[in-house]
């Protein structure tokens, strides 16, 4: 089964590393703005939440590409990889995502996203705190209920919280 990348966005403090790592695996140098990840920040509250490709099953940006085989699913990680060879750069594939996760490098003249490293994301790699991580759906999935569940434990007003 493959794996996929998640974000603890109570952990992440903006460091840029994931982004830095990114780059350099995907473009050999060290540049945000070249990153498959992209942080955003609010420096009023040091606030910070990576965000990256999901690879969607239903994926919309595979659904608008008009030219046959420019993106294709990997088989083996799930990833939804673009093939530059085949990309004429329309960018419709980055208006569709509901998740501003598709970006189109300057330099290169081509649309990028994540493409999870081949099955070993540099961005959960380097993280130093573990906010991005790497994993099987299940511990994924057990992980996002607990965050929510202390979420919810937070504001409850119910008899045990004068106990808190």
């Amino acid at each position: 089964m493959a794996k996929i990348l998640y974000a603890d966005t109570d952990r992440c403090f903006g460091c840029g590393i994931c982004e830095l790592a990114c780059s350099f695996r995907q473009t050999g140098e060290f540049s945000r703005s070249r990153s498959r990840v992209t942080l955003f920040r609010w420096e009023k509250t040091c606030d910070a939440v990576p965000v990256f490709c999901l690879q969607c099953d239903d994926a919309p940006c595979m659904k608008v590409c008009g030219v046959s085989g420019a993106m294709t699913r990997d088989k083996d990680t799930g990833a939804v990889l673009i093939h530059s060879d085949r990309c004429i750069g329309c960018r419709l594939c980055m208006y569709a995502c509901p998740y501003g996760a598709i970006s189109y490098d300057a330099e290169t003249h081509q649309v990028v996203k994540c493409d999870l490293c081949g099955d070993d994301p540099e961005c959960a790699r380097y993280c130093p705190v573990g906010a991005i991580a790497y994993d099987l759906p299940e511990r994924a999935e057990e992980f996002l209920r607990t965050v929510a569940a202390m979420r919810l434990r937070e504001t409850s007003k119910g008899p045990a919280a004068a106990l808190r």
